[in-house]
């Protein structure tokens, strides 16, 4: 009999597990290592927190993760850190990387009992765990299996399924931190594939002022990823001029659109001829050419979808968070918990995520 099983060696589970010193504990992991996800995330670097962290950097915003933060945030994380005596930089605006995920991954590594290549077949009322290794018994359960995200990591529905079998509500599944694909009216971003520069990518009420990458099958790129978060049906709105007005940049009536545009070139020939303008020089252009060109400060369209699960980076929607506790315990169901992304709760680009996997791992270990 154990103290607590875990279900699942992501963040989450291995956080939580590193916590739990002095509690008989169990891992049980599909893949035959532990922290697949981490291994690649933040190109082999591991953004693990932030310098700006609260609710609002959360979907769906509530007071669910306002509390949490409340009993583990990004000073928690990093005190964690620097107690582990790991190092991380500030590579990007406000972001925290390790030197390597290696380094990390090394400090996680599990002390207690792991069960690999496990498949969970079914967990029990009591609690049984039964997989195709065993059947192992516990005071608490804990799932930590992750989204359904990055299945070529093992990522399955697992987490989800336990839930249901125990009454729990699930909220609908959805991919995000994703790259859109485009309606027949955006084909022209399909031309401009590896094209990258800074927009403003506002949806519903957020607005995100970093890159966009256009690619072979849309349109992607940091502030697109974290804006996919937000979306669910309708429109997206792009400033490609990042505040600028397009009168006050073509300024010399003289020289032509496309030399006085401070965007890549390959982007503006393509815009032009979606627009049906010929580059000329700007004095040249009618008063609605000029009312054309404008559509570059607000360009409105509707994305087809996503790039999918396989894209995705993460998982919106999961087990609802008012089903659960405080400290991430089921309330139908006592000595049964969830941590990380199996919660509905999915944070934005720049370590948001893997602050989540320690902020729910150390609330549910408050309670254990």
């Amino acid at each position: 009999m154990y103290d607590v099983i875990i279900l699942g060696a992501g963040a989450s589970g291995l956080f939580l597990a590193d916590m739990l010193k002095n509690k008989k504990t169990l891992i049980i992991e599909h893949n035959n290592t532990y922290g697949a996800k981490i291994k690649i995330s933040g190109g082999g670097k591991c953004n693990i927190t932030n310098k700006k962290v609260s609710a609002e950097n959360y979907y769906p915003k509530s007071e669910f993760v306002k509390k949490a933060l409340e009993k583990a945030d990004n000073r928690s994380l990093l005190e964690w850190i620097k107690k582990k005596k790991l190092k991380v930089k500030e590579l990007k605006k406000n972001q925290y990387f390790f030197d390597s995920s290696e380094v990390f991954l090394k400090v996680l590594r599990p002390k207690c009992k792991v069960v690999y290549n496990a498949e969970i077949l079914e967990v029990k009322k009591g609690f049984e765990v039964v997989t195709d290794k065993g059947v192992f018994k516990a005071k608490n359960v804990v799932v930590a299996l992750g989204g359904a995200s990055f299945k070529k990591l093992g990522a399955s529905l697992k987490g989800y399924e336990i839930a249901e079998i125990f009454g729990i509500k699930i909220n609908p599944l959805r991919p995000a931190l994703v790259g859109f694909t485009v309606q027949p009216s955006q084909a022209w971003f399909k031309k401009l594939s590896g094209v990258s520069f800074l927009a403003d990518v506002k949806v519903s009420s957020k607005k995100f002022r970093q890159n966009i990458l256009f690619s072979h099958r849309g349109i992607t790129g940091p502030a697109i990823l974290n804006a996919s978060l937000y979306w669910e049906r309708g429109k997206i709105n792009i400033d490609f001029l990042v505040g600028r007005k397009i009168e006050n940049l073509l300024k010399n009536p003289n020289r032509q659109i496309i030399t006085q545009l401070p965007l890549p070139k390959a982007f503006v020939k393509e815009f032009l001829e979606h627009i049906d303008i010929k580059d000329r020089p700007v004095k040249q252009l009618k008063k609605e050419e000029m009312e054309k060109l404008k559509v570059l400060e607000n360009y409105e369209f509707a994305p087809a979808g996503t790039f999918g699960f396989e894209r995705a980076e993460v998982t919106k929607g999961g087990v609802a968070t008012d089903e659960l506790n405080e400290f991430m315990e089921s309330k139908k169901v006592p000595g049964l918990y969830f941590i990380g992304e199996v919660i509905d709760v999915t944070g934005e680009l720049g370590g948001y995520n893997f602050q989540w996997a320690f902020t729910s791992a150390y609330c549910a270990f408050l309670s254990l």
